[in-house]
């Protein structure tokens, strides 16, 4: 039997944007096994879902655009799909589309290449605009320097060259970064360059964090969405 692969995207909101990538991944194992989805196995011993995700989001953060993808031993709907997984889910996650991938389409881990962010202040720590007087002196800079920080070691590094897009809009920050397993930016360490910028306190939780979409790059080099690597599919 073939096994066909699909993309799943799917948003993270409310309360469930507490939950780490590990529990993100359970969760959607069991909604496909309650949803009834002929999902496909790995061999062995201890025979698991072949599932893979795009780009693991940070604890907090909620997003609208988070992507992963399934193989699977029969399809029906593109539909009909969306519906059955979004009847098993809680307030906080939804599916928001499927697609069948073309053939030879690369993994979404492999291709994502870029994800964009609205920056809010949380109730109590002010207005967002408090901050953004500045934002267009603060990227104009040659270099952003900032420290990133690992498991094992502290980086000094420049993340201008990853920063695609930064601006203030009238819901907030703006920003595009650089996404993928080499030069993985994430919002916070930009937020936390520009308040040592302007030699304020960088408080994590004072900012609301909200990604917009994953993007990966077609031939042209163009960033488009995950899913463009696929096409709806129908019942035959």
């Amino acid at each position: 039997m073939s096994v066909l692969k699909i993309r799943i995207k799917y948003a993270k909101t409310g309360v469930l944007r507490y939950i780490g990538h590990l529990d993100v991944m359970r969760y959607f194992q069991k909604a496909i096994r309650r949803a009834g989805l002929d999902v496909a196995y790995s061999q062995g011993y201890s025979p698991h879902q072949l599932i893979t995700f795009a780009a693991p989001l940070g604890l907090g953060v909620t997003s609208e655009g988070e992507y992963f993808d399934a193989e699977m031993n029969s399809l029906t709907s593109s539909e009909d799909m969306v519906t059955r997984l979004n009847a098993t889910m809680a307030p906080g996650m939804e599916v928001k589309d499927i697609v069948q991938l073309k053939e030879g389409a690369k993994t979404a881990m492999a291709v994502v290449a870029a994800s964009d962010y609205l920056i809010t202040c949380r109730e109590g720590y002010g207005d967002i605009h408090d901050f953004t007087d500045v934002l267009d002196t603060f990227y104009s800079q040659e270099r952003i320097e900032v420290v990133k920080v690992s498991k094992t070691k502290e980086t000094q590094m420049d993340i201008k060259p990853f920063i695609y897009k930064l601006e203030a809009g009238e819901n907030g920050i703006y920003m595009l970064l650089s996404t993928g397993s080499v030069d993985n930016i994430k919002p916070e360490l930009v937020m936390e360059g520009f308040c040592h910028y302007l030699n304020r306190d960088y408080q994590k939780l004072a900012f609301r964090v909200h990604r917009l979409e994953t993007y990966m790059r077609n031939e042209a080099g163009e960033l488009v969405s995950l899913l463009e690597a696929g096409v709806h599919f129908y019942e035959s």
